[in-house]
């Protein structure tokens, strides 16, 4: 009985928290679902003594915890999370105290290229205690803007998921014969620092959440080739407080003047990418162009080839318009065949599905993993792997006209018979019978791949 106490998830969690310093030796602590200390309030806590700025002990453990959950590479330092916790305790104590004394500095970010269409996306790695120390930022400042950001706004925020945004925006579609699809240039690169300072100041009354805001900012970006940039606007997409930022950014910057400027024009915004409903052409042009206008005052630009203004075609309307689809949230919106299962008629409506670009993104992820190669592993070995990546995929692009995915799920069955031809003699050079083979495993175990959930015929 003993032995099974001192195991016990409970005791296992005091320990590492009189370890880092969040519960004296000798205190009673009980841990509630999200691991924080329960009978205590945190607003009470006292103030340490010799300390700048009271930042409580418990904020950087739960910070802690959330960017361990959230994973993610090492920064410029090189320290992974793995090795962030070897060494915990002094890490974190450490990070609290230059924190509460006003003398913690973030080191560089570390710019990582990703392929976009048309080119690469920049992004900005903190070192893992930036990571904490950012997340410690948002925990402080995020129950204060929550209460204020627009109902429209769905990036990043608890409780809302880009499915939320795509659904609303599918709906208001239907309503509205006109969309304005809005692609702000560059805007993690080009946002101004003074405005983004002023729009967190209305917000806390805390000074070192905006003293270390402004150090964030301005940390040094090392690039690939091991060369340093100095930023002078922009905030690095990448780190934890830069999502918090953009919305509170965009907040003022478009949420709130959108509803002063056009009270009965309905958008859906998520980050920097956002759809807005009109009536009527004419409409979308006057709209169109304010906006244009706000984001210049603001210090943004409008992608001049990617910002267009675009028609709802369906059965209903059907005017000929050159613009007729537009992307958001990974979904590409367009005219797509439909059936009234009441009437039994089949119809044109406008319609959300995974976007041409994703899908083919996701058919080059599917083939990098080269399994006609590994022989060695088993069938379960390989779904083991692949698993997480295909559940992700197919719950997200499943959720609106599923059917588009099913090229992904053949594109993987496809994969999977070539593995099957190179490890088993009695089906090699022969894809009918491979094919057969496959069909059987899935008949057997239609749950052993996260994409057999979908129905078509393999």
């Amino acid at each position: 009985m003993r032995g099974a106490l001192a195991d016990s998830p409970v005791v296992a969690m005091k320990a590492l928290r009189i370890a880092v310093g969040v519960e004296p030796r000798g205190g009673v602590v009980q841990v509630n679902e999200c691991d924080q200390p329960e009978g205590r309030s945190h607003m009470n806590e006292p103030r340490y003594q010799g300390k700048s700025h009271d930042i409580p002990k418990w904020l950087v453990w739960d910070a802690w915890l959330k960017v361990k959950r959230n994973g993610g590479a090492a920064g410029v330092d090189g320290v992974t999370i793995a090795q962030f916790e070897e060494r915990l305790k002094d890490n974190l104590f450490t990070l609290w105290n230059r924190m509460s004394s006003g003398s913690y500095f973030p080191g560089p970010v570390r710019a990582v290229e990703i392929p976009k269409k048309g080119g690469t996306r920049v992004l900005g790695i903190p070192n893992v205690v930036d990571r904490v120390a950012q997340t410690v930022a948002v925990l402080t400042l995020e129950p204060a803007v929550e209460k204020v950001f627009h109902d429209d706004s769905y990036g990043y925020r608890p409780r809302r998921s880009p499915l939320d945004a795509v659904a609303v925006c599918r709906k208001r579609c239907w309503e509205k014969d006109w969309v304005v699809d809005l692609d702000v240039k560059a805007f993690f690169d080009s946002v101004s620092w003074d405005l983004i300072l002023r729009a967190v100041a209305c917000h806390t009354d805390q000074k070192w959440v905006l003293m270390y805001v402004e150090r964030w900012l301005k940390s040094s970006m090392r690039m690939p080739d091991g060369t340093s940039t100095e930023r002078t606007q922009g905030t690095p997409q990448g780190g934890p407080i830069s999502p918090l930022l953009a919305n509170l950014f965009l907040h003022y910057g478009f949420d709130i003047w959108m509803d002063r400027e056009f009270p009965g024009v309905q958008f859906e915004r998520f980050a920097d990418d956002a759809v807005v409903h009109c009536k009527s052409e004419s409409q979308a042009c006057q709209v169109w162009d304010a906006i244009d206008r706000r984001f210049t005052d603001i210090g943004l630009s409008l992608h001049p080839d990617k910002t267009r203004i675009v028609y709802c075609k369906d059965s209903n309307r059907s005017l000929d318009y050159p613009q007729k689809s537009f992307t958001f949230c990974g979904y590409e919106f367009r005219p797509r065949e439909a059936f009234n299962k009441v009437r039994q008629v089949a119809f044109t409506s406008f319609q959300p599905a995974v976007a041409p670009g994703k899908l083919t993104g996701m058919s080059r992820k599917v083939a990098s993993w080269q399994m006609h190669r590994r022989t060695t592993s088993t069938l379960d070995d390989l779904a083991r792997e692949v698993n997480p990546a295909l559940r992700g995929w197919f719950a997200y692009f499943t959720v609106f006209y599923p059917t588009m995915v099913i090229p992904l799920g053949k594109r993987v069955d496809h994969h999977l018979m070539h593995w099957a031809m190179k490890k088993y003699k009695r089906l090699d050079r022969s894809g009918k019978r491979a094919r057969k083979w496959l069909q059987g495993v899935r008949k057997r175990s239609p749950d052993l791949f996260a994409h057999w959930t979908v129905r078509y015929t393999s």
